[in-house]
């Protein structure tokens, strides 16, 4: 028995706006937790005035319904897809829900004949319950048509012609699994066939370039203004690296070279102009240079540059069809902070009950902890904090041209800062494409509980980058823990993220330095960057240095090729070596490459400009094909093109007959066909 689950929210107002979501950015689905589900409405409709929402009914499939201002509470579990349906008919909302069984991969789009997008199945699975979506609207049983084979066909003149891009959603359960969902954008109600029909206005498009504005390329030296203080190392001062030299590079074609099309750069607020902190060997303090100690909000740092030098990079960027989000702490704020002095009760206690000092308890107390005593925590579970830090936080797109934000810290920021900063984004502008993506670590379900519509779009998977170069870079590691490890990604985020799969970022050491040994994956990273000369190898061994270069080409090729958006930090495209914090933020290099590292710069930049290329590599069905302790193969199809990755992360040459196809991989190398 096939089951609908509809939630009827009606009511006398809100018509208007529940159109608008109707036919706007597609709504993530809901994750059934089990025997209770409890959905805040506001996560998955932002926009909507909830208190004019009237009556709530709720269908069939759930033993029990309770409703409590915003929050629905389902009693009972499922074992078909369902749907939420909020609103009226003609402003209609339909939220899917994904039932608690384990995910598989058997469902591949074959592409378009006799007027129908062609779906098909793995047979093993048989037989299926459909639910499909464009936007947020469910399309009637008779839009998908069983040919009795494996195969369905879902009918284009059945879909609405809704202009500009939207997407077809597609989701199959059987009863005991839930299949890959699939996901088919479409332009005014056509499928997109080819990647040439996209813009940098699409997240799943996107691959990001993280970069730390100081220790990137100093285009204006008249505004420099290190501290040169004897207490503060030269390499945790200020290296010059501002908004004008980021325009010269975008200008330069730099980035177009690259291929990215989305630039991450870091808090360009203004930091203290004096040294906080203290490291003890060697006996340091540190100035601001990194942007993460905001003493005003909304103000840029002169050493960055001005309002105009701002206006001009988001106009050169997207004259250059590039994307630029900005990273935004809204966590904390320096000590002397004018707002702080202003109302020194907007913090968190840095004593906790029992007496200790909370500093650094990133778990334990992970909403009130201070990360350092110079930067309290803000107590952003109060009402009036909240509201005044989250109109603080838009000011940044209320005047600026931003595409988004990448957002700090995010696990120590409770989910209400993000539903009321969210709510307040998307009811202002409605129409203008703005994705965010966070910062948080820790389980998947704890990622997962920021990732909403009402919330963020995404966050870095950093359960994957963990296993990945652990996987690649250790010794006795296998490639079926990363295997299992994407696997389980996609099952909690949806075969269609756009989770940012990272190379590295500014917190961690540098990949390149621990697979060649520099850097010991026993020893604090840290450390060994402030106490010693970091390269790629102990030894300078060349062979050992040209084995490590490829394990950092396989990291790119993994995170060029999986489900979800790649972000690469600044110099990991060459192999910039380094320890951790700050070791890892050397000034960027952009001449004298070595060999090996020219030859790593070459084949990211080819292989990001085949991702942005490829519709299978972008909006492709995953699924694995092999997996043993060195190799991983695994396929992207879309509408029945399907391009094969192999990653070969062994010392030995590895030969596959798989699908009518044979791959060959050479050691330490990779094929993509």
């Amino acid at each position: 028995m096939f089951y609908l689950f509809a939630l009827v929210l009606c009511g006398c107002g809100g018509n208007a706006e529940l159109k608008r979501v109707a036919t706007g950015e597609p709504i993530l689905p809901i994750r059934e937790a089990g025997d209770t589900t409890e959905v805040y409405l506001t996560d998955y409709l932002p926009s909507v005035d909830l208190s004019k929402v009237g009556k709530v009914s709720v269908t069939d499939g759930y033993d029990n319904l309770i409703v409590t201002d915003s929050v629905v509470t389902l009693y009972g579990s499922a074992t078909q897809v369902g749907a939420l349906s909020v609103g009226k008919r003609s402003s209609k909302v339909d939220i899917p829900i994904l039932p608690k069984l384990p995910t598989v991969q058997g469902l591949t789009t074959q592409g378009v004949k006799d007027g129908r997008i062609v779906l098909a199945a793995d047979k093993a699975f048989l037989p299926l319950h459909f639910r499909l979506f464009v936007q947020n609207r469910q399309l009637p049983e008779e839009a998908l048509v069983d040919n009795q084979d494996g195969t369905y066909g879902v009918e284009l003149k059945k879909l609405p012609k809704l202009k500009g891009r939207s997407y077809l959603r597609v989701y199959a359960c059987n009863g005991k699994a839930l299949l890959n969902d699939l996901l088919i954008p479409l332009n005014d109600g056509a499928p997109v066939l080819n990647a040439s029909e996209l813009t940098r206005h699409d997240p799943h498009a996107q691959v990001l370039y993280s970069v730390l504005v100081d220790r990137f390329f100093n285009g204006n030296p008249k505004n420099d203004a290190p501290l040169n203080r004897p207490d503060v190392d030269p390499r945790v001062d200020y290296k010059g690296g501002d908004l004008k030299g980021i325009t010269a590079k975008i200008e330069e074609g730099f980035f177009d070279s690259l291929g990215v099309n989305t630039l991450w750069i870091s808090p360009i607020t203004q930091n203290p102009r004096d040294a906080w902190g203290q490291y003890r060997n060697p006996d340091t303090k540190f100035s601001g240079y990194h942007g993460y100690w905001p003493i005003y909000n909304t103000k840029i740092d002169d050493r960055m540059g001005t309002d105009a030098e701002l206006k001009e990079l988001l106009a050169t960027a997207h004259k250059h069809n590039i994307n630029v989000i900005l990273d935004y702490v809204a966590n904390h704020m320096h000590i002397n902070s004018p707002t702080l002095k202003a109302h020194p009760d907007w913090i968190t206690d840095s004593i906790l009950p029992d007496g200790r000092r909370n500093f650094e308890l990133w778990d334990e107390a992970r909403l009130t902890t201070w990360f350092d005593k110079h930067i309290p925590t803000l107590d952003l579970e109060r009402q009036d904090v909240c509201e005044a830090m989250t109109d603080t936080a838009l000011y940044w797109i209320d005047n600026y041209d931003f595409d988004g934000y990448r957002h700090d810290a995010c696990k120590h920021i409770p989910l209400n800062y993000w539903r009321m900063f969210t709510h307040k984004m998307k009811t202002r502008y409605p129409e203008r494409p703005l994705w965010m993506i966070g910062e948080t670590y820790g389980d998947y379900e704890l990622i997962g509980s920021y990732v909403k519509t009402g919330m963020l779009n995404a966050q870095f998977d950093f359960n994957v980058y963990h296993t990945a170069i652990d996987v690649l870079g250790k010794p006795g590691m296998s490639m079926k823990q990363l295997a299992q490890s994407i696997n389980e990604s996609l099952a909690a985020f949806g075969a269609h993220h756009t989770m940012g799969n990272i190379s590295g970022n500014h917190d961690k050491t540098r990949f390149i330095s621990l697979a060649g040994g520099a850097v010991r994956w026993d020893e604090d990273g840290k450390a060994a960057g402030w106490n010693r000369n970091i390269g790629v190898t102990a030894d300078g061994d060349p062979v050992r240095e040209a084995i490590a270069f490829k394990k950092a080409l396989l990291l790119e090729v993994l995170n060029l090729c999986i489900p979800g958006v790649p972000c690469i930090y600044q110099g990991d495209e060459y192999g910039q070596c380094g320890g951790n914090d700050p070791d890892n933020r050397r000034m960027m290099r952009f001449s004298g490459l070595s060999a090996n590292e020219q030859w790593l710069l070459k084949q990211t930049e080819q292989l990001i400009h085949l991702r942005r290329s490829s519709m299978p590599l972008l909006y492709g069905d995953y699924k694995q094909l092999y997996a043993d302790d060195n190799v991983l193969v695994f396929s992207r199809t879309y509408m029945g093109e399907t391009v094969v990755v192999a990653l070969n992360n062994g010392p030995k040459d590895f030969r596959l007959e798989v699908g009518g196809r044979h791959i060959e991989v050479k050691t330490y190398g990779y094929t993509i066909e």
